[in-house]
C-alpha cells in the first residue's frame, strides 16, 4: 500500500505502531532538517548527527507534535534550530572549560641553556645601550612608560610637558630603537 500521499498528521500518529512512517516523514523533511542544521552548525558530520537526532526525537516523542499549533515542517524546523543552538552553546562551553583548565595548569618552562643566557644578556645590554643613546626626553618618556607603567597623560603631567609632545617623544624613541635594534626584532 502506497502511503506517500497521506497527510503528515496521520503519519505522525502511526509512528507508535508503524516504524516505516518515519521513513516517509524523513523523505519529506530530511533535506529541510539537514539544510537548517548545516546552516547553523556549518559542519556536515554534526548536521548529519543532528538530523538523525531530530527524527529519532520525533519518533520517540511524536505526541509532542500538535497539528493545531502548526505544520510538521514548522515543528521540525523549530526543533532543529533549538537543538543546533544547544549544540553550539554546549560546544563553546566545553571549549571554555578546556581553556580554563589549560590556563590553570602550571607553565613548565623550557630549561635555559648557557647559550640562551648569554644571548639574553647580550640582547639586554644592546637594548640598554640603544636606550641610553636616545635623546634625553625620548629616553625618559619611554622609561616612565615601560618601566614605571605610566600613561602618556601621566608622563606629560610628571614632566610638565604637553601631551602631544610626550606622544611625539615616545614615537620617535620607539622608531629610533627599532632602527638600531632591527636585527633583534626580525
Amino acid at each position: 500500500m502506497d502511503r506517500s500521499d497521506q497527510p503528515d498528521e496521520r503519519l505522525v500518529g502511526a509512528l507508535a505502531d508503524d516504524p516505516s512512517a518515519l521513513g516517509l516523514l524523513y523523505d519529506r523533511y530530511g533535506s529541510l532538517v539537514y539544510g537548517l542544521a548545516l546552516a547553523i552548525l556549518t559542519k556536515r558530520d554534526e548536521a548529519e548527527d543532528l538530523t538523525q537526532e531530530v527524527f529519532l526525537s520525533l519518533h520517540d516523542h511524536h505526541r509532542a507534535f500538535d497539528p493545531a499549533r502548526g505544520s510538521l515542517g514548522a515543528y521540525l524546523t523549530t526543533l532543529t534550530r533549538s537543538r543546533a543552538i544547544d549544540k553550539l552553546r554546549g560546544g563553546s562551553r566545553r571549549v571554555r572549560i578546556l581553556r580554563a583548565q589549560y590556563e590553570a595548569e602550571p607553565v613548565v618552562a623550557a630549561p635555559v641553556t648557557p647559550m640562551d643566557e648569554a644571548s639574553s644578556r647580550q640582547a639586554a645590554a644592546r637594548v640598554r645601550k640603544a636606550l641610553a643613546d636616545l635623546p634625553p626626553n625620548e629616553r625618559r618618556a619611554l622609561e616612565l612608560f615601560y618601566y614605571q607603567g605610566m600613561t602618556q597623560a601621566e608622563i606629560a603631567e610628571h614632566l610638565g610637558a604637553p601631551l602631544g609632545t610626550v606622544k611625539t617623544w615616545c614615537r620617535r624613541g620607539l622608531l629610533g630603537l627599532r632602527d638600531v635594534l632591527r636585527d633583534l626584532v626580525e
